[in-house]
């Protein structure tokens, strides 16, 4: 989930004419169409896709448009906050867009998406039953979303560089990055922490023995104090930036997504210039987190954004896109068809002992959540 897309995914793109959605004015969808998809004859032949950079593999792009003569246009974003921005704005002229489920699960109580149809989604029973039951915390019924991709929030870490300063750093805790002690011997490699307050939030109160999910304000006052405490150490604040950072070795420690920082890990490898990127699982615990396909209630081509997901549904499409991103799917049935090297690597799937330590991101209130962003301004600016 990053934003500075591959050289090779810009070519890609270019070459199949996958040009910005922004550019394009659809008419919206009324309301009553908006819970009952058009007829597809009525539609022209394109889908506009939102999605997160670096998320996907351009090859099903192409497929998608060869098998169906459907062109996609594909926009890309780096923080949920951009999205929701867009979304509750409305006549955003997408017609496929992927929220976290956390963020989408507020959104749905705003009215933001239509319901799925079902009878378009011929696929459907090849997704993971558990992956779905965790869903259905964010979306119950699994009404409106299907899982993209999941993964975790841990810690990435230039192994050399790490070692070199501290033969024993606690690269398996929280305590890297949020023990002042600790943080402030990283101060010159360079310390990272994703741009996404309430993930954050929810780290340093898991790392603090406290219920991560917490709305609680002493508990954020707590997570805010801990936060502050870091930032003179913290030298890059982006939800997108460390994965080349980390694989160039600009920076040392990171708090990363788990598919960007195996990502940097393969980048590194590949230059060839001696850094070797590795991700941890906190033992204190972390959030699991699910991105989501979902359908904007506005959106201008339903029945080709229901064609899109349901291709994406596919166990070959699906495992395509696993390989390339390394990020776990939740299509169950392509599973055989991942890469072994992918499918067996405890960063992308973890192993049960590792699942048990993971909490849901749950979706706060309109009101914490406005707490939450202020006290992140504090910790961005400094101040």
């Amino acid at each position: 989930m990053s934003i500075s897309i591959r050289a090779g995914l810009v070519g890609l793109l270019a070459a199949t004419t996958l040009v910005a959605c922004a550019k394009k004015e659809e008419p919206a969808a009324s309301a009553d169409v908006a819970q009952a998809p058009a007829a597809a004859a009525a539609e022209e032949k394109v889908v506009n896709v939102y999605n997160w950079s670096d998320y996907i593999d351009p090859a099903t792009l192409e497929q998608f448009t060869a098998e169906t003569g459907i062109k996609v246009n594909y926009d890309v974003f780096d923080s949920n906050e951009v999205l929701e921005t867009k979304l509750l704005a409305g006549k955003t002229g997408y017609d496929v867009v992927v929220p976290g489920a956390a963020f989408m699960e507020r959104q749905i109580k705003a009215g933001v998406f239509r319901k799925l149809d079902r009878s378009l989604l011929t696929n459907w029973d090849n997704l993971d039953k558990e992956i779905l039951e965790r869903v259905a915390l964010h979306d119950p019924g699994n009404e409106y979303s299907v899982n993209h991709m999941w993964g975790t929030t841990g810690i990435g870490y230039n192994v050399g560089k790490v070692k070199a300063i501290d033969p024993n750093a606690p690269v398996d805790s929280w305590s890297i990055i949020l023990d002042p002690a600790q943080v402030a011997k990283y101060k010159d490699c360079g310390v990272s922490v994703l741009d996404a307050p309430t993930e954050m939030l929810k780290v340093v109160l898991a790392w603090k023995g406290k219920d991560p999910n917490s709305q609680d304000p002493a508990d954020l006052q707590l997570a805010e104090d801990a936060l502050m405490a870091i930032r003179p150490y913290v030298r890059m604040i982006h939800s997108s930036n460390y994965i080349d950072a980390l694989a160039n070795g600009e920076i040392c420690v990171a708090v990363g997504w788990s598919g960007d920082v195996l990502q940097s890990r393969d980048r590194a490898a590949e230059a060839g210039q001696g850094v070797e990127v590795a991700f941890s699982v906190p033992k204190e615990g972390t959030i699991i987190w699910f991105d989501m396909y979902a359908i904007p209630a506005d959106a201008p081509h339903p029945n080709n954004a229901h064609a899109f997901i349901n291709f994406m549904m596919r166990p070959d499409v699906a495992a395509k896109n696993s390989n390339f991103v390394n990020y776990a799917t939740g299509n169950a049935a392509s599973l055989p068809m991942v890469d072994e090297a992918v499918r067996n690597d405890p960063g992308v799937y973890p192993p049960a002992e590792v699942k048990a330590k993971l909490f849901p991101d749950l979706a706060a209130t309109d009101e914490f959540t406005r707490l939450v962003n202020r006290s992140w301004t504090k910790f961005t600016t400094g101040q």
